[in-house]
């Protein structure tokens, strides 16, 4: 090999090799500090578009479950009513065991129809109950009770797809129509009078959720008629259970797949401590030599001065 002064070829491939284990250097170094395998595009394009799209699913997916943890708190809140108003139904049907006693005087009798009057009007507030601005009941007067097309449902969505995906229908009970019933006197359609604060009034549908004026009286239903009611009630809470369950087993499905996004997500992006750091090691002792080995090309023209001396 030639001895020459303006060409160093030993030095300019010496900084070239220091050039690219700085430069290794520096992506270990930022591979380590950001936790992240992939810090800009070019090292690996593809794995970071599929990173951006499981990143953005694991994202709609969480926001899934948290509307699912919602909708359980509706389906509770919607329940607690329920139980309550079972509860008023039930004693409401022991006050009218209760005024079936010989015993009892007229005036024992008004006294037990004051507290079902009352009763009524609480059995009123609860139909008309919301749970964040949102009613718990379908208290439309015109739907029937156990209709399942007059039904009022809420759809909760159950995948990171929204609508596209799974879904869950949770119905608004029909907690008005449970304690509402058709009093046609008989088959050819005569509707009963029944008897109120307000008067007597003719009617085809008589309710144990009335208020003020209207509350009916103790003696206007059989005891039959709230055995059905809490039977009705009971219903209303089996399918507020049904629902409740469905709902259970979506959020666990919906933690279970987020957790395996992330996990898919992390094999992608996520830095190999052990390996990077051997890495970091190795190219850390390779830029201090490549440094010394361009210091000593750097004097090898040096050599050229003792034959012109």
């Amino acid at each position: 090999m030639s001895l020459t002064i303006n060409t160093n070829t030993s030095a300019i491939s010496a900084a070239f090799n220091l050039s690219k284990n700085n430069d290794m250097l520096n992506k270990s170094l930022n591979r380590l500090s950001s936790g992240k395998r992939i810090t800009k595009p070019s090292d690996d394009a593809g794995g970071l578009a599929i990173s951006m799209k499981l990143t953005s699913s694991i994202a709609r997916t969480r926001a899934a479950s948290s509307n699912i943890q919602n909708a359980q708190s509706f389906s509770s809140v919607q329940d607690g009513a329920m139980q309550a108003a079972a509860k008023i139904v039930d004693r409401m049907s022991e006050l009218k065991s209760l005024s079936l006693d010989v015993m009892k005087s007229t005036q024992d009798v008004g006294n037990y129809n004051t507290e079902f009057k009352s009763l009524q009007q609480q059995l009123k507030s609860l139909t008309v109950e919301k749970f964040n601005g949102v009613s718990l009941f379908n208290n439309n007067t015109s739907s029937k009770f156990g209709d399942a097309s007059t039904n009022e449902v809420v759809e909760v969505y159950t995948s990171d797809s929204g609508a596209a995906g799974s879904k869950v229908s949770m119905h608004k009970a029909m907690l008005l129509g449970a304690v509402t019933f058709n009093m046609l006197a008989s088959a050819s359609g005569t509707p009963a009078s029944h008897s109120t604060a307000a008067g007597t009034t003719n009617g085809t549908n008589l309710t144990l959720a009335n208020s003020g004026a209207n509350a009916i009286n103790i003696d206007d239903l059989g005891v039959s008629f709230f055995v059905t009611a809490l039977e009705n009630v009971a219903t209303l809470r089996a399918v507020n259970g049904a629902t409740s369950s469905r709902l259970s087993f979506s959020e666990d499905h919906l933690r279970l797949t987020q957790t395996n996004l992330s996990a898919a997500n992390s094999r992608i992006m996520d830095v190999d401590v052990a390996e990077e750091s051997t890495n970091l090691a190795k190219y850390s002792i390779l830029s201090q030599a490549s440094a010394a080995m361009l210091a000593q090309a750097n004097t090898a023209p040096n050599t050229a001065l003792m034959l012109l001396g």
